[in-house]
This record gives structure tokens, C-alpha cells and sequence, in this order.
């Protein structure tokens, strides 16, 4: 790619100008004052958490269903996650049930929007102004969506993003990006992704080596010119999925007012047969998958929790089948899935 081969003629290949480049060319596509490229989304929040100086014996709250690394980015800082049941409807946290879960040692709200949903954000801003908390969004699923007007990344106080590759805006390898409005809190990530040195061999934290490469910067500068496009052709495929597929036996996924944009990382329908479902997708050649199996706090990482009870989650996630969505679908591809889902009846 010419983006690369420019990468390589320059000799500069970490903290260089294609990595700065992309940091202001999303970071104003996200509205936000600031962007900093670091190696991962996992990385992202955990960054944003020890800038904050949460850690040992503080509290973040964060959904009971999400992705595993939500939960590790709180771990890995030495914090207790609290977890919180989403709504059933969404998948997001609820936010109702936010409050009764607020300690005094309570110190951020990490908040998922998963598959591609923005959460409630108003109910939840305005706790954590009452309570003095920090917002941080994990945005890893969600690039481009938007509520009441505003992108995620610009939703709470700070934010992480992950650009896997299967991502919306996804690199050719690994790669993340922290986005805030908050001067100070950029100003100490800046140095804290790079050994915690702002200047070589002076060390004013103890940091992490977290950088977005080089060579994956151009990539996500030119695939970032057609993310719109590629979102609005996912909504076109769910919104069909939405309005098409008619089955008592498959709960079609809810989008929440004010979402304006739900950007569908994931198209999620819940069936009770899953694996009869799946295996009658797979035998009309339609690939299922499921976003996630397991709920976090039945995972063996964490064991401490495997007496706990969060119904909504683990109905979630024995139930929960992502249905086939992607930019390069085309209208035949997406009638042949809903024909097969509507014939579909379990035995």
C-alpha cells in the first residue's frame, strides 16, 4: 500500500507523524479536544483508569454482560469491578439500577456501549455528577455511533477504543486510541503509553510501552474517509433484518431512543434452541456466532464469583446468536438469511 511504503521511506516507525496524523483526524471526528494512539483497546481503558489514579480498594461500576476486557482494564489496576445488570431489551447497563450500586469508594462508571448501541447516557452522566464520578466509555464496538447528537468518545470524560481488526474502523493488526476533552488527563497519558517519559530517558511515571504503530496509523487515516459509508450500510442491513424477520422463536435486537446511530458491530437476536438454531443456519451455509458465551462472572478468571447471581446476564448470554453483518454484504445476501430465519421452527 502506498500509505506503508511512505511509513518505511521516512525511517520513523513509532510516535511518528502518520500516528499523529490520525490521532487529530479522529480526534475530530469524535468532537473531542484530544486522541492518543495506543497499542490496544484493553490498553485504552486500563490507561484511562490508572491516569485517574484508580486503584487498590476503589470501585468501578460496569455492566455484568459485557466483553471480558472491560472488567480486566478495572482489574489490572488493582480496582474492584462492580457489576451491574444490563437491560434486557438493549444489552446496555441499566441505568436505573446504577445508583444503589454507588459506594464511597466508588470512583468512575465504565460504560459499554455493546454491539454498537450508545447506553442511556443522560441518567448516567447525571449520577456521576451527583456523585462525583468520572464516565469512561469503552467504545471498542461502537466507532461512529451517536447520542442526541454527540459521538461516542465525547460522551463521558474519557475514552477507549479498540481497532482489531473485525472492528467498524478495524487496522490490518492490533491497535487502540484513548479520546477526552481533558487537557490534563491527555497530557499525563501522553507520557504514561510511552514508558511514562514525555522526553527520552527522563522518566516522570511508572508507564507502560502502549503505542499505535506507525504503519497501522495510514490505515485507519484511510479507512476512517469511509466509516460513515460503512456504518450506514450496516444500519441498511439491520434495519431490514428488523423490519423482515418474522419468527416467534427469534427476538430481534431493540434500538433505545436517543441512539441515534446505532452502528451494528453485531446484528444480536436471542433464540432458546440456540445451538439447534445455529446448527440449522450452519446447514443452510449462513455462519452464526456468539457475542458472548460465557458471562464474566462465571469465567475462571474470576472464580470469586461464581456464586453470584445475575440473571439478566446469564439469560443474555445462553440466548444471544449474531446473525451475519458486514459492509460487504449485498441486499441478496441479507433476504437469503431472513427467507432461512423465517422458515425456521424448533423441534
Amino acid at each position: 500500500m502506498e500509505c506503508t511504503q511512505k511509513v518505511l521511506h521516512s525511517g520513523w516507525y513509532i510516535l511518528g507523524n502518520e500516528v499523529k496524523s490520525f490521532e487529530s483526524k479522529f480526534a475530530n471526528y469524535c468532537g473531542t479536544e484530544y486522541c492518543l494512539g495506543v497499542a490496544n483497546g484493553l490498553d485504552a481503558l486500563e490507561l484511562i483508569i490508572h491516569a485517574y489514579g484508580i486503584g487498590a480498594g476503589d470501585e468501578v461500576i460496569v455492566p455484568s454482560n459485557t466483553y471480558i476486557a472491560s472488567i480486566l482494564s478495572i482489574s489490572a489496576n488493582g480496582a474492584i469491578p462492580i457489576l451491574v445488570e444490563p437491560e434486557l431489551a438493549t444489552y446496555n447497563i441499566d441505568p436505573a439500577l446504577i445508583e444503589e450500586k454507588i459506594t464511597p469508594r466508588t470512583k468512575a462508571i465504565l460504560v459499554v456501549h455493546l454491539y454498537g448501541q450508545t447506553c442511556d447516557m443522560g441518567p448516567i452522566v447525571d449520577l456521576a455528577k451527583k456523585y462525583n464520578l468520572k464516565v469512561i466509555e469503552d467504545c471498542a464496538q461502537s466507532h461512529g455511533a451517536i447520542y442526541n447528537g454527540k459521538k461516542v468518545g465525547n460522551l463521558g470524560d474519557a475514552a477507549g477504543f479498540s481497532f482489531y481488526p473485525g472492528k467498524n474502523l478495524g487496522a490490518l493488526g492490533d491497535g487502540g486510541a484513548i479520546t477526552t476533552n481533558d487537557k490534563e488527563l491527555f497530557e499525563k497519558l501522553s507520557a504514561l503509553r510511552n514508558y511514562g517519559s514525555h522526553k527520552k530517558y527522563e522518566n516522570l511515571y511508572k508507564g507502560y510501552n502502549s503505542r499505535l504503530d506507525e504503519f497501522q496509523a495510514p490505515i485507519l487515516s484511510e479507512k476512517l474517509n469511509w466509516l460513515d459509508e460503512d456504518n450506514a450500510h450496516r444500519r441498511n442491513i439491520a434495519n431490514y433484518y428488523s423490519a423482515n424477520i418474522i419468527n416467534s422463536e427469534i427476538i430481534n435486537p431493540v434500538v433505545k431512543s436517543g441512539a441515534d446511530s446505532h452502528v451494528w458491530h453485531v446484528y444480536p437476536v436471542r433464540t432458546r434452541n440456540r445451538e439447534q438454531f445455529m446448527n440449522y443456519m450452519d446447514g443452510n451455509n449462513i455462519q452464526t456466532l456468539i457475542h458472548y458465551p460465557i458471562p464474566p462472572h462465571k469465567q475462571e478468571a474470576y472464580k470469586e464469583w461464581e456464586n453470584m447471581s445475575y440473571p439478566i446476564s446469564e439469560q443474555i448470554h445462553s440466548e444471544i446468536v449474531s446473525l451475519p453483518i458486514s459492509p460487504v454484504m449485498d441486499l441478496s445476501d441479507v433476504k437469503y438469511v431472513v427467507e432461512v430465519i423465517n422458515a425456521y421452527h424448533s423441534s
